[in-house]
């Protein structure tokens, strides 16, 4: 086959959608596939210089973008008439942008068949840029339904989605759901754990937040908790890993001369990611919104019980107390008191540890690309049968 993906952004940018096209895409040119990415030539920071390039066996192709609306939002509508090549399957990813729709109506001129991931981008406008919120309106209006019309497949990654995709998909049938996946390093034990010497982590337990430190993730919400916490307890380290989107400064001010408390930046690397992990107790996703993470599977891959705000998807892959506790999203008391719950309960933290390494198994990326694959196959057979 012919494969092309397409998103606002891939590698070098850190993001789940970009970490799933790059799981789907590697196993499909480990297949021998021939695989392209085409994307805008922004890392949401800068401008990418390199245009072209093969990650992995991966052709990325970085088309110019006229402008921006926002963090995520850019409009490169070069797209159309630059998109090169006689693909059997063009996979598009993230809803309601302009690109989802020019892909399908580029499927209607040269025949190749069109998959969409949604990726859950469905919230009301709170955390959204004024700017935005105009086009998200004509989305809703027109444009979504425009777009959907033209795609062959839809896959949304949770059920929560389905009553959202109904309004826009004419034919519901071409809906599917097909969760994210997780990665087989994590289920492996990390011997010689160096994470929190290197980091200068002392304290006996260790809470985690891994994401992007967006307004919707919550970030700070955590920071809230862990300053109630450390005025109880000395015994727990809180740690926040990922890059900065607007939240970093306002966690790093709260946290300041907390020994216990650190913001460490991206990690990079499955191996140092499974590290991390592994040195934690408990994860924390304090979220607004949350399609549904990779860092979810990610957390009971690598044993750790959860606290997650109930949004979402997120409810429909964890459930209480199997997993964790859920704590609403700006609830600082119930962040705090589940927190030291699971701190506190060995023998109950050790029941869900079981519980989400086991339920994980069921989310192996190996699985999840087995089923992507089959949609892609069942799409060509459609395809020639019309």
């Amino acid at each position: 086959m012919k494969i092309a993906h397409v998103n606002m952004f891939f590698l070098p940018t850190f993001g789940g959608v970009e970490q799933v096209m790059y799981e789907l895409a590697s196993r499909q040119v480990k297949q021998g596939h021939e695989v392209h990415v085409f994307c805008c030539d922004s890392d949401k920071n800068k401008i990418i210089e390199k245009k072209e390039e093969i990650i992995d066996g991966i052709h990325i192709h970085r088309l110019p973008y006229w402008f921006r609306l926002s963090l995520n939002t850019f409009i490169w509508p070069s797209l159309f008439w630059k998109f090169k090549g006689d693909f059997d399957i063009v996979h598009t990813h993230v809803s309601g942008h302009l690109y989802i729709l020019l892909i399908g109506m580029l499927s209607k001129i040269k025949g190749f068949r069109h998959i969409h991931t949604t990726h859950c981008p469905w919230t009301d406008a709170s955390f959204r840029p004024f700017v935005l919120r105009p086009f998200l309106f004509l989305n809703n209006l027109f444009f979504n339904k425009m777009a959907f019309r033209m795609v062959d497949k839809i896959i949304a990654i949770t059920p929560w989605e389905i009553e959202t995709l109904e309004k826009f998909a004419e034919d519901k049938k071409k809906i599917s759901v097909i969760p994210n996946g997780v990665d087989k390093i994590l289920f492996k034990h990390v011997k010689d754990n160096k994470f929190k010497k290197i980091h200068n982590i002392k304290e006996k337990n260790m809470v985690l937040f891994f994401g992007r430190l967006n307004p919707t993730k919550g970030p700070e919400k955590l920071a809230l908790a862990a300053i109630n916490i450390s005025k109880k307890r000395n015994d727990i380290a809180f740690a926040w890993v990922g890059p900065d989107e607007g939240k970093a400064q306002e966690v790093i001010k709260l946290i300041k001369g907390h020994k216990n408390m650190h913001y460490l930046g991206p990690i990079r690397g499955k191996d140092k990611i499974a590290e991390m992990y592994q040195s934690a107790d408990v994860y924390v996703l304090p979220s607004y919104r949350e399609g549904l993470p990779l860092t979810l599977f990610e957390a009971m891959a690598s044993g750790l019980p959860i606290v997650a705000s109930p949004v979402n998807g997120i409810p429909y892959e964890m459930k209480e107390p199997e997993n964790g506790f859920f704590a609403d999203y700006g609830d600082i008391k119930a962040l705090e008191e589940n927190i030291l719950k699971l701190i506190d309960d060995k023998r109950l933290s050790n029941k869900i540890s079981l519980n989400n390494m086991k339920k994980a198994r069921q989310y192996d990326w190996d699985t999840i690309f087995k089923r992507y694959m089959g949609e892609y196959k069942m799409l060509l057979r459609k395809k020639n049968k019309g």
